[in-house]
């Protein structure tokens, strides 16, 4: 990430955690409406109208119902709740393919393992029955061996669940090889800011270590979900995929809401699987500085947009 994890990412960060920013990006119609480029909406209607208008052009979703650390047990029961109903206007909806995103701290983790587990097993038996997908995303470092934990419980209850891998993270080609046989891996670069000692500073090592981690999974037969923008990436995967027969059934790119339209849609029309997460709910602030951090386009899109939607 060179600059951008340095200097960039530290420096957009603590200003978007500033009360004046966030008043200006939540609490204005401009900021509002610009944020809403990279975020469906704050209600799941709101985020399955955007998945059957991306169905409608051949792509499939994944919903992504925001927020993180609940701080009491009805946060939680509230999160669980938003998780199934989603997994239930998925399978509702004939026309579209729309799987689901779970963070774990939404869930109770921050309590305890077993708290989490209490609030995720209901959704685990409703994915298995709906015969929907259900990804575990992975948050800071802090909390990456209890996640596993609950992933390996998950999963010996049902293969409908899979989990994502960080690239920047140091510790992730030793993961990869404790993950149950065959499991769906969601690959990631990583978007949270972490000590240098633990992660990867520099983007051609974190991006050596993303190619290094899907050739393992590649080889190692389980079912790797591409989520990047990187056009080097994509293409190597593309490269590498195509010479395995039957490869992509069991590889798909993911890419953001609102992030590289143009390339979800050139990908699918090529003839690729390609997925879209798309975010929703009122906790949507932290998800935005996130994105607006991991890449200086973001950012300058979102600037210009905002001086122009406020003339």
């Amino acid at each position: 990430m060179g600059l951008s994890t340095s200097v960039f990412r530290p420096t957009i960060l603590r200003v978007a955690s500033h009360p004046w920013a966030r008043r200006t990006v939540t609490g204005t119609r401009p900021g509002r409406r610009v944020a809403f480029r990279f975020v469906a909406g704050e209600t799941l209607a709101e985020a399955m109208a955007a998945a059957r208008e991306l169905h409608s052009r051949g792509l499939r979703t994944m919903l992504d119902h925001l927020g993180e650390h609940v701080e009491t047990p009805k946060q939680a029961l509230a999160a669980r709740e938003a998780y199934l109903s989603a997994l239930a206007a998925g399978a509702d909806a004939e026309d579209v393919d729309a799987a689901i995103s779970v963070k774990l701290t939404q869930l109770g983790l921050d309590v305890s393992v077993d708290a989490c587990w209490a609030n995720f097993e209901p959704i685990v038996q409703s994915a298995g029955e709906k015969d929907r997908l259900v990804m575990i995303d992975m948050e800071s470092h802090g909390y990456v061996d209890r996640t596993l934990e609950v992933f390996a419980r998950a999963y010996e209850r049902s293969q409908h669940v899979g989990i994502a891998i960080q690239s920047y993270l140091r510790r992730s080609e030793a993961d990869v090889f404790s993950l149950p046989e065959g499991c769906r891996v969601r690959l990631v670069k990583g978007a949270y800011l972490e000590p240098d000692d633990v992660v990867f500073t520099r983007k051609r090592d974190v991006d050596a270590s993303y190619a290094r981690l899907f050739a393992t999974l590649l080889a190692r037969e389980h079912a790797v979900d591409v989520a990047t923008h990187d056009p080097t990436l994509i293409e190597g995967v593309r490269t590498r995929v195509d010479a395995f027969e039957y490869g992509w059934s069991r590889v798909e790119f993911q890419m953001l809401y609102g992030v590289r339209r143009d390339l979800q849609s050139r990908l699918a029309a090529d003839g690729y699987p390609v997925r879209v997460y798309i975010p929703y709910g009122t906790e949507w602030y932290p998800y935005l500085t996130r994105r607006m951090a991991e890449r200086p386009a973001n950012v300058w899109f979102f600037i210009s947009n905002l001086v122009r939607t406020s003339g």
